[in-house]
């Protein structure tokens, strides 16, 4: 299965609805159980200020921060807050803005693949604790697995699924498709599933923690 996620042009459908849908009480609850048990602490919110607010718990103030591509922080206002200049974190982002990538490319590169803060969003989350994250350039992936020294995830409840079999069909009919269509509004270029994360243990317990919102954000 794993060698069949390498689309890099849309298949034409029309993104799978049943991939929208809240995930239930008892899914949510099984998926934090099981991120727990592989090192991954998971926390339940009602909606967007709530998870901000445990952004707030989780994150102190003053941290420096680099908030990776997502359409979930997009949607819903989170980015535009960390990224605020003279707001509550060191934004990594707002830095890189200010530097030349054709003298500081290296140096662009290495700030946002090793900030103290990451945070972003996932694709999928499984019932049985693993993670699936993919990316057309993999910019976020590598803090994401290991260079970052703390990850927060906050993810929309709908990316629950049973099995790490179904994260993937997930990814296929309905992020992929969603994606693309962004990708070609913004940039003009179709996406890609180039690259791709699955993360099923994370071996340090304090490193990695995921709000699960309960509304549809994101892909």
């Amino acid at each position: 299965m794993l060698l069949e996620t390498t689309k890099t042009t849309p298949t034409g459908q029309t993104p799978n609805p049943v991939f929208a849908q809240l995930a239930s009480d008892e899914s949510i609850r099984c998926a934090v159980e099981a991120l727990r048990d592989h090192g991954i602490e998971a926390f339940v919110v009602a909606n967007t200020a709530e998870a901000w607010a445990k952004l707030e718990e989780l994150i102190p103030a003053g941290a420096e921060v680099f908030t990776s591509s997502s359409t979930t922080f997009i949607q819903t206002g989170l980015q535009a807050e960390i990224d605020r200049e003279g707001g509550r974190y060191h934004s990594v982002r707002v830095q890189l803005g200010k530097m030349d990538p054709k003298t500081q490319n290296r140096e662009m590169q290495k700030l946002g693949a090793t900030p103290e803060y990451v945070v972003g969003s996932v694709h999928a989350v499984t019932e049985t604790g693993s993670v699936l994250v993919a990316s057309a350039s993999g910019s976020q992936l590598a803090p994401y697995a290991a260079a970052a020294a703390h990850v927060v995830w906050v993810v929309g409840a709908q990316k629950i699924v049973p099995t790490l079999e179904t994260a993937l069909q997930r990814l296929e009919e309905y992020t992929f498709q969603l994606e693309d269509q962004r990708a070609m509004k913004v940039y003009g270029m179709h996406s890609g599933i180039n690259k791709l994360l699955v993360i099923n243990k994370e071996g340090n317990p304090q490193r990695t923690k995921m709000i699960i919102v309960k509304e549809n954000l994101g892909f």
